[in-house]
């Protein structure tokens, strides 16, 4: 576990793709109780340690992962998270009259180059609880909900594109499965039309940075997350850097 950043109201992860954040059906420790052990040990704290899930990340899918320390921080994360959901399901015509204070970059590395170097991208997705999967559907269509991202080319290598994704929505698989409806499918994700998967059973999405209002300090916070050790991840993050 690594840790990104830390004070006394928020600490920040860098999660693998082969870590859940809470505790599932699988059994897996999950994230939260690493974070908590480590609060423990680092501060000598005696009892139980508090520690609040603000949001998630898909198991496959790495990054930067945010948590609570105090009761206070989580309320009010909690306040802005809710808030951009809030603008996530607001009319277009809305949306710039509710911003949201926290932002989330994301990297996704892709089978197939985007016809655009850049695009903004808008469909409407329903997702089937049975499969756990999005499909993309036309507007109007029974429990339709509106999904907004941009992305723009960042690097290039020979079978594989890097994308920085940044979400206007929040809605799940959005990434995974608006970029394999313009055909990239995100390299590993056999779910979405990827060839084949990842040797360490993830996918290619790395929540890479998130920006927001420190709840309690009220100062601007940006923390990025290192992408994963592998030989394809730092090929291309190099080209950037």
């Amino acid at each position: 576990m690594t840790v990104l950043y830390e004070d006394n109201h928020i600490i920040a992860v860098n999660k693998t793709c082969n870590e859940i954040v809470q505790g599932d059906k699988t059994g897996d420790t999950p994230l939260s109780e690493l974070v908590k052990a480590y609060i423990k040990e680092k501060y000598n704290k005696p009892g139980e340690v508090f520690l609040g899930v603000t949001h998630r990340l898909d198991r496959p899918t790495s990054g930067v992962v945010l948590f609570a320390r105090t009761s206070k921080a989580l309320t009010r994360l909690n306040e802005m998270f809710r808030d951009k959901s809030l603008a996530d399901d607001a009319q277009p015509s809305c949306i710039v009259h509710c911003p949201s204070s926290i932002t989330k970059t994301y990297w996704a590395v892709v089978q197939n180059a985007p016809q655009q170097q850049e695009g903004r991208l808008e469909n409407y997705l329903v997702k089937n609880e049975a499969q756990n999967k999005s499909y993309i559907v036309k507007r109007g269509a029974k429990d339709a909900k509106r999904a907004v991202l941009t992305y723009r080319t960042i690097a290039k290598g020979d079978r594989y594109t890097l994308l920085e994704v940044m979400l206007e929505t929040g809605r799940h698989h959005q990434i995974r499965c608006q970029l394999a409806g313009i055909g990239c499918p995100i390299k590993g994700d056999l779910k979405y039309g990827a060839k084949r998967s990842n040797p360490d059973g993830g996918i290619c999405l790395h929540a890479r940075k998130i920006e927001f209002i420190h709840p309690v300090s009220k100062a601007p916070i940006a923390i990025t997350a290192p992408v994963p050790d592998d030989h394809l991840w730092q090929s291309l993050a190099q080209q950037v850097e």
